[in-house]
């Protein structure tokens, strides 16, 4: 079983689909891993950390992998270098571009969209969503920190009293209950919102306070959220617009699958903020949850920033990486036999589930035939 490592194309990706650890642990079952020179640089892992954790370093050669992890969706050339029938998983970004899953499905590769994997226990390990959004929601609040032009702790001085930020969350998922517990750390008041009535607990245990509009609980049945009704989008936009004018600091998080983000912060609620807020969008490569939001850039309204950083994980890249390989390594653990041979088992919820192409034709419920 041959594992290949190619160095991520995409501009402003720094992470790697593999790390030293999960390396060991790949020659341990018997593979033989190659890894492109530099692929790992931009996680701080230089290729000699690679060689002797038993990697080949290569140029890019892996026309005869049996596994192709990536980060993203593998570049065109890649793409048409991989042998047929090998096995591709990563973060292949399979909603809104048909074309690019055609080709997928085209080259022959048998392919694993990891953004599919089962909100179900066993999946957590392999969670790659989860991995790289706790990170997210960690330095999300740290650039909120270096943008905000004032402290977040209160501090009490002979000069006279710094009041305590006020930073509010919108979005409770894992992006967002680390942002909480980082701005509570940081000394800030937290409050949060959230259209699933059930992360109330999760919010107060954390230190903050949930804000939370009379309305029919929007949490599906694998734990996401999902659209609100006209009227309910309207009882919550006014609780948030009047809560909004009062607060410092807002962190969005929200994203539906499959969907454009939903927009939570109306330029009305920008322009009701206080000269030096900030926004922090973590939405904005899906559209954002403010319309002002712009991708990876820093937009100014009437003395309101608006963070729009893409990629936030990646800022983290040394911390993402290794998390990201261990997610891969752990889903890759489903295929391997005692004998290091490579299996699919076709029953298994976790390869059902992420599975988009196999035998040159998309196989996913949700993209075939789309």
């Amino acid at each position: 079983m041959k594992i290949a490592i190619p160095t991520e194309t995409q501009a402003g990706e720094s992470r790697v689909a593999a790390s030293p650890d999960t390396v060991k642990a790949y020659i341990k079952k018997g593979a033989e891993v190659s890894v492109q020179a530099g692929a790992g640089k931009g996680s701080s892992i230089p290729d000699s950390a690679f060689a002797a954790a038993g990697a080949t370093i290569t140029q890019g050669e892996f026309g005869d992998a049996d596994v192709v992890l990536t980060i993203r969706r593998p570049s065109p050339d890649l793409l048409k270098s991989l042998k047929r029938g090998a096995i591709l998983m990563g973060g292949l970004e399979p909603y809104g571009d048909k074309a690019g899953l055609e080709a997928i499905a085209q080259s022959g590769v048998t392919a694993f969209a990891m953004e599919l994997m089962p909100r179900i226990t066993r999946a957590q390990s392999m969670d790659i969503l989860s991995s790289q959004a706790n990170l997210a929601g960690y330095k999300a609040v740290i650039d909120a920190a270096y943008h905000f032009n004032r402290a977040f702790p209160m501090m009490m001085t002979a000069a006279g009293t710094v009041a305590a930020a006020k930073v509010f969350i919108m979005g409770v998922g894992v992006a967002g209950l680390q942002a909480i517990a980082t701005a509570r750390r940081l000394g800030a008041i937290v409050s949060a919102t959230d259209v699933r009535k059930a992360t109330e607990e999760q919010v107060k245990s954390l230190g903050a306070k949930f804000v939370f509009a009379d309305i029919a609980d929007a949490a599906t049945s694998g734990g996401y959220a999902k659209e609100l009704t006209a009227e309910d989008k309207a009882k919550q936009a006014a609780l948030v617009a009047e809560h909004v004018k009062n607060q410092d600091i807002v962190i969005t998080t929200a994203l539906i699958p499959g969907r454009p983000a939903p927009v939570l912060i109306s330029q009305e609620m920008v322009e009701s903020m206080k000269p030096g807020s900030i926004i922090v969008d973590l939405a904005v490569e899906r559209g954002g949850n403010c319309p002002l939001s712009k991708p990876d850039e820093i937009v100014e309204h009437k003395g309101v920033k608006i963070v729009g950083t893409l990629n936030l994980a990646g800022k983290l890249a040394g911390n993402a990486s290794p998390l990201f390989a261990k997610n891969l390594a752990n889903f890759l653990d489903l295929m391997i036999q005692k004998d290091g041979t490579l299996k699919i088992d076709d029953a298994d919820d976790c390869i059902k589930g992420t599975m988009i192409a196999r035998d040159g034709a998309l196989v996913h419920p949700m993209f075939k035939g789309a």
